[in-house]
């Protein structure tokens, strides 16, 4: 039997799957104040939908879609990636309705937020346009689709924070996990997870679901790295030559570390690969570490 080779969520999309949670953010955001978590109809892996193999959120209240992403590096990209979400929940609400009836199909309306707590300097808030990949630039694009991304890193948020309980605990868990590597503690995720813990920071998430945000965080962190690494075999390699081989180079490594990385957690291959991105070419030049 084949397993599925999509690894489920990082620690911001496991907390979207708690109904109470996801109703938090969304009354956050909208000015809401909706109680009751029964309204909130999550979309899961489990319904069917693959949105990606990580940091994905999906659910519909009040006639309402909001597709959540949270991001620990920018990516220009989230309106296409939005759009691509979207039209796959959208074929999955509409399967048994008639495209050819005389009766308009109603849809839920749609609204897309992204999460970013990077490292990379960016606005409080921001708006990110489908229109602005087009090859071919217009003033009125018959299809056009827009982002909204907040910054939740403690320094830029404007007031979201204090709004939202969940994000803000999950910002201080990020913030804690950074600071114990940057300090060169041993283990730092795990001390932080004990940290948070013991000062009442997402207190019962992280104690039941423990092993899970230790592998998501895990991955997370050796991302920023790699992103890091990027960046600096960028710089030291001025020339074009030199750049192109350079940034290969790097590529390459921090790919086979995300690999092995993920075995080392004890996940099956198919997920190492699914999560590194490793080619089968590739594959073949190195021996896994157990």
């Amino acid at each position: 039997m084949t397993e599925n080779r999509e690894y489920k969520g990082d620690v911001f999309s496991m907390l979207m799957e708690d109904k109470k949670n996801a109703l938090q953010v969304y009354n956050a955001l909208n000015g809401s104040s909706h109680e009751d978590p029964e309204l909130v109809d999550i979309y899961t892996l489990e319904k069917g939908i693959s949105l990606s193999i990580r940091n994905d959120a999906a659910f519909i209240i009040d006639m309402e879609l909001n597709i959540y992403e949270h991001q620990s590096s920018y990516n220009p990209n989230m309106p296409l990636r939005s759009l691509i979400y979207f039209t796959t929940i959208l074929k999955c609400l509409i399967k048994n309705r008639d495209m050819f009836s005389t009766h308009l199909i109603t849809i839920p309306t749609p609204h897309f937020a992204v999460f970013y707590n990077g490292l990379k300097d960016r606005p409080e808030q921001e708006t990110l346009k489908l229109s602005a990949a087009y090859a071919k630039a217009t003033d009125e694009p018959e299809l056009e689709l827009t982002c909204t991304l907040y910054n939740i890193n403690p320094d830029k948020d404007t007031g979201l924070l204090r709004r939202c309980t969940v994000l803000d605990e999950y910002t201080k868990f990020v913030e804690t996990v950074r600071k114990f590597e940057l300090a060169e503690i041993d283990a730092p995720i795990e001390k932080a997870i004990d940290y948070c813990i013991g000062n009442h920071i997402l207190e019962a998430f992280l104690t039941e679901r423990r092993t899970e945000v230790l592998k998501a965080m895990t991955i997370d962190m050796t991302f920023e790295r790699r992103e890091g690494l990027i960046r600096e075999e960028e710089r030291e390699y001025g020339r074009a030559e030199g750049h192109a081989q350079g940034v290969a180079d790097g590529v390459r490594d921090t790919i086979i570390q995300v690999y092995r990385n993920c075995l080392s957690l004890g996940m099956s291959q198919d997920e190492a690969i699914a999560i590194s991105g490793i080619t089968d070419e590739l594959l073949k030049t190195i021996t896994p570490t157990p």
